[in-house]
């Protein structure tokens, strides 16, 4: 299970057949629905303005989605609704490597990642070490909000969003149950991790890492 978000990895290189268009398509055929690109996401294939321009007549294809100058998606598409809205953490992890920064889902959002809490907020808050901003896609809005290094030394790991999901919910709220859920949405591998970045996180917090890694087959 993969939680936690960090700067989103470029698509592997692939021979050039038929050209940018074409291998910029494949690599789209590739990505599951959702998946947001900036043309930096590209550049291996070809110069920036062949890039641009290969990505501009494929949204005019159909095969992207432009949301904003420099960010594209694949669609996904409903039945019934048509075509949706792309994935949320794909637009942050693609104005993270745009702006060659480090991000970390948190408050409402992180609780509900792990099963914590049924809320959506309607604006994401992620922890960045860059400066806070705020950044709207399509119709949706993505704010980073500038921590301090401790509060991003988990980042990208799901010890860092264990963390900022409880900070959200409170010591008080993390019941027997709570404690429960997390067991099952958990992997071993997680809660090995958990063990490792224990140190890291508030005494209250650390502890119920702790508790969470106890159940875990070592690695």
């Amino acid at each position: 299970m993969s939680l936690s978000a960090s700067t989103v990895k470029k698509p592997h290189s692939i021979p050039r057949k038929g050209g940018v268009d074409a291998s910029i398509r494949q690599l789209i055929e590739k990505s599951d629905p959702g998946k947001v690109f900036t043309p930096a996401d590209f550049l291996q294939l070809g110069s920036r303005a062949a890039v641009d321009q290969a990505l501009s007549r494929l949204a005019r294809s159909g095969a992207l989605r432009r949301l904003r100058r420099g960010f594209y998606d694949k669609p996904r598409e409903h039945a019934t609704f048509g075509r949706l809205l792309p994935d949320t953490t794909s637009i942050a992890q693609a104005v993270a490597e745009k702006l060659q920064l480090r991000i970390q889902p948190s408050g409402a959002y992180a609780a509900n990642l792990l099963g914590l809490s049924e809320q959506v907020p309607l604006k994401l808050t992620f922890l960045t070490d860059g400066p806070s901003r705020t950044v709207t896609v399509g119709r949706q809005t993505v704010m980073l909000k500038h921590t301090t290094p401790k509060n991003m030394a988990t980042a990208g790991r799901i010890s860092g969003l264990l963390i900022q999901a409880l900070r959200h919910m409170k010591q008080a709220q993390m019941d027997v149950k709570a404690i429960a859920k997390l067991h099952q949405t958990l992997s071993d591998t997680d809660k090995n991790i958990l063990r490792q970045d224990a140190h890291l996180a508030p005494a209250w917090i650390g502890k119920i890492m702790q508790e969470l890694s106890s159940a875990a087959r070592i690695e």
